[in-house]
Parts: structure tokens; sequence; C-alpha cells
């Protein structure tokens, strides 16, 4: 073989791997799409789907009405908010600001968008809780918005030494994977079936701290049954009336935040 063939042959042999890892991802992702629900799956109405499309016009919204007041918090709690499925922590900085001024310290959950689980990232995460509670020489009150509350769940449950209370909003930790309206486009970009997940867990398995499961007769992701939960897979339940989008940033569901962390 010449100089140039073997110059260029690493090149050419990396090129054809890459390429096969892309084909097997996509074929992979095919498959996944061509998966089917169990029966007995539940998912919101494609009504209240549509409502969530609101979202999109609510920081508008929100200058047009009285500024929002949060009462001023009994005591400080440290709080670390963890975004929903594809979402940035600045999706939740308006809650961050309410919070905050309400006397608490709010902290990001370390990373930015949120793609999925992984043992990577609950890693990532589990030193992420245990660095905010050494540091602040209190536990912590973890607050996670849908797939954020998996993440929630999970780390209170490997560190409940350093959790003090755990709040899931729309979190579809109940029934079955399938009983919301995303689970196609999660496995789109995950390339993993919502059955079985890259990290071991027992996702209805209760935190061993206290849990807070908030849901929404409106939520047009999360179906109701699996935001709430049965007896046992969380400590209490409260409703709300926004949407899914809505937990993030509404008032009502800022409020309840607040509420809580002043019952932690």
């Amino acid at each position: 073989m010449g100089a140039a063939k073997l110059k260029h042959f690493p090149v050419a042999q990396g090129l054809s791997e890459r390429a096969g890892m892309l084909a097997h991802a996509v074929s992979r992702r095919v498959e996944l799409l061509r998966q089917q629900p169990p029966h007995n799956a539940a998912h919101p109405s494609r009504v209240l789907m549509l409502g969530e499309s609101t979202a999109f016009v609510e920081p508008v919204l929100r200058h047009l009405r009285a500024p929002l007041q949060v009462p001023v918090a009994s005591q400080r709690k440290i709080v670390i908010l963890l975004p929903g499925f594809a979402t940035h922590p600045l999706r939740m900085r308006y809650m961050a600001r309410q919070l905050e001024a309400a006397g608490h310290v709010v902290k990001r959950w370390g990373m930015g968008f949120n793609f999925g689980p992984t043992e990577e990232n609950f890693e990532i995460l589990s030193r992420r809780v245990c660095d905010v509670h050494d540091r602040y020489g209190q536990k912590v009150v973890l607050v996670g918005w849908s797939l954020g509350g998996i993440f929630a769940r999970e780390i209170a449950k490997r560190h409940p030494q350093h959790v003090a209370k755990v709040v899931t909003m729309g979190a579809p930790f109940s029934h079955t994977p399938y009983s919301n309206n995303v689970w196609r486009i999660y496995q789109l970009i995950t390339g993993h079936s919502v059955e079985s997940p890259p990290v071991a867990a027992n996702i209805a398995a209760k935190p061993p701290v206290e849990t807070v499961a908030f849901w929404s007769p409106r939520d047009g992701v999360v179906a109701a049954r699996s935001a709430c939960g049965c007896a046992g897979e969380r400590d209490r339940t409260r409703a709300l009336r926004c949407t899914h989008m809505g937990f993030s940033n509404s008032a009502e569901a800022i409020l309840a935040v607040a509420e809580e962390l002043d019952a932690a």
C-alpha cells in the first residue's frame, strides 16, 4: 500500500465507523417510531394539547397583569429547580426569581437542556445536590417539572440524607410511561424506549422523603393519573388549574410551590 493510502486509511475508517453509527441510530429511531402504546395507556385530549400553545403568549400577558406577590418565606429554604424534557433552566427563571424574592435560595440543576436520563447526568446531578447541601448546611428541596420531577424523585432515593422534600409538577411517574402525548418525541430524541431508560430506576417507587405531586386536569401533555400517582407512590397530591407548560411559570404554580416550601 502506498504512503498516500496509508495516510488516509485511518480517516476513511473513521468516516465508515461514524456512518455505521449514524445508520444504526436512524434505524433504531425508525423502529421506535413504529412502536405502539399498550391498550391501557392514557393521554390528554387534543383540545388540551392545543391549549398548551398559550404558553407562548404567557410572558406577554404577564406584563398586563398586576405583579405577582409571593408571601415572604417563614424560613429560608434551599431549592433546586429541575427543568422538563427538552427545556432549559431558563424556562424556570421566572419561578426562581419569585421564590428568591420571597427569601429562598434557588439554584439551577447544574446542567443545560434536559434531554433525558443517563448515568452521567445522574452523577452530575447527584454531585450538584450534595455540593449545594454541604455549601449551605441545609437539606435541599427538589422541585422538578415534568421529566425533571422524575430526576428529582430518583436523586432523592439515592441521597435522602441531602434532600428535605420533593415537589413534582406534571411528572409522569405513575401508571404507564406511555400515558402522555410526547412519548414518541421522547423516544425519537433520546433513542431509547420509555420502558427501558439507560439508568436503573423504579420510577413509581416513592422516595424516602416527603413527596408531593402537582397535577392538573388541564394538562395537555401528561395524563392526570400519571402525574397524580397512586397511594404509596407519593405522600400527597395537589391539583392545580394550569397547563403542563404553566407548571413552570404560572402564578398558581409558583404560589403553590412557595406554600410547599413553607410547609417543608
